[in-house]
C-alpha cells in the first residue's frame, strides 16, 4: 500500500516505521533536523518488541512530492492540525482515507470539513511513543494498538485492506462498530487521569494511590461520560470502573504528554483534552466542575510557563 505519514514523531514514526519495514511504500512528511536525519540515516525505532532501522526511507517536507496515497496517517498534535490539513490536498485520491490519530474528539470533524466525512477514519492510538532525537523514535509502552473505522462505524473493503497491512507489519488493530466510542473513551482517560497528573505534577502511581485524587479522577470521568452522552455517544455504565482499572495498569512512574509538555514550557494539548470537555459540556448544558478546575489550573500554569 501507499501510505503517507504527516507528523513523523513518536506515533507516526512508530506505526509508519512498522509499515515501511514490512515493505509498504511509506512517505514521511517531516521538517528540520528530523527530516535531514531521515534522509541521511533512515528511521530507527527503539521498542520493547525489538529495535529496528528502516533505511533508506522516503522523507519530504512537501506533500506535492508524494502524490495520492491509499492511507494518510495524520499524527500531528491538535494545535498543528491547520497546516497539516492544508498539506492533505496532493495526497488525496478518490479512495484515500485519512486516519486521524489526535487526542480528543474534535479533530475528525475539523479534517472532514476539508476533505469530506467519507475520507476520514476517526481513530485512536494506544501507545506511548516519543521522538528520542532526529531520526529516532522510542516506543516506551502501551500495546501499540490502532483503533479506527469508517465515519459512521463498521468496516469496509479499504478498512480491511489496511488492517491486513497492519497485521503483516506486526501492529494490532481494531475496527469497532462505533469509532466515536473509542475516541470518547480515550478522552475520558487522558482529560481526567492525564489532566490531574499534570495538575499535581505527579505520575499515575501517585494520583491513583491517594484517596483524594483517585476520587477526583472518578468524578471527572463521570463528567466526561455525561458530556459524551449529551453529545450522542453512550460509553456504557461501567466506563468509569473500566477506566480506573486501566489507570491501575499504567506504569507507576508514567506521565501523560500533557504533563511533560507543560513542565517543559512547550505548547500543550490542554485545549483539546480537558478544554474540550468543558467547552462541549457548556454547549450541552452538562456540568463539569472537576474538569473545569483541572482546566483552569493548567491553563494558568501553562500561561505562566509560556509567557507571551
Amino acid at each position: 500500500m501507499r501510505i503517507a505519514v504527516i507528523g513523523a514523531g513518536g506515533i507516526g514514526g512508530y506505526f509508519g516505521g512498522r509499515l515501511a519495514a514490512a515493505g509498504h511504500d511509506v512517505a514521511f512528511v517531516a521538517r528540520g533536523e528530523h527530516l535531514d536525519a531521515l534522509r541521511r540515516d533512515g528511521l530507527t525505532v527503539e521498542s520493547p518488541h525489538g529495535d529496528f532501522t528502516v533505511a533508506p526511507v522516503t522523507a519530504t517536507a512537501d506533500t506535492a512530492e508524494v502524490g495520492p496515497v491509499d492511507v494518510v496517517l495524520l499524527c500531528v498534535k491538535t494545535w498543528q492540525l491547520g497546516p497539516a490539513i492544508d498539506a492533505l490536498g496532493p495526497l488525496m485520491g478518490p479512495e484515500t482515507a485519512v486516519l486521524t490519530l489526535q487526542n480528543g474528539v474534535e479533530a475528525p470533524v475539523e479534517v472532514a470539513e476539508a476533505v469530506g466525512r467519507d475520507a476520514v477514519w476517526p481513530g485512536t492510538a494506544r501507545i506511548i511513543a516519543l521522538l528520542a532525537g532526529p531520526g529516532r523514535v522510542r516506543h516506551v509502552g502501551g500495546a501499540g494498538l490502532l483503533t479506527f473505522g469508517e465515519w459512521d462505524g463498521g468496516r469496509s473493503e479499504r478498512v480491511d485492506r489496511f488492517r491486513e497491512a497492519l497485521t503483516g507489519a506486526g501492529v494490532t488493530s481494531e475496527s469497532p462498530a462505533d469509532p466515536w466510542v473509542a475516541l470518547w473513551a480515550k478522552l475520558l482517560f487522558v482529560a481526567t487521569a492525564g489532566g490531574l497528573c499534570a495538575t499535581v505534577e505527579a505520575p499515575f502511581g501517585v494520583i491513583r494511590a491517594q484517596p483524594e485524587t483517585r476520587a477526583m479522577v472518578a468524578e471527572a470521568m463521570a463528567e466526561v461520560a455525561a458530556v459524551a452522552r449529551a453529545s450522542g455517544v453512550e460509553l456504557g455504565d461501567a466506563i468509569v470502573e473500566e477506566s480506573l482499572a486501566f489507570l491501575d495498569r499504567q506504569p507507576a512512574e508514567g506521565t501523560p504528554s500533557l504533563h511533560r509538555d507543560i513542565l517543559d514550557a512547550k505548547r500543550s494539548e490542554l485545549d483539546a483534552w480537558t478544554g474540550a470537555v468543558v467547552r462541549l459540556g457548556r454547549r450541552s448544558g452538562t456540568p463539569t466542575p472537576v474538569c473545569r478546575f483541572i482546566h483552569g489550573v493548567l491553563a494558568a500554569r501553562e500561561a505562566h510557563r509560556r509567557p507571551g
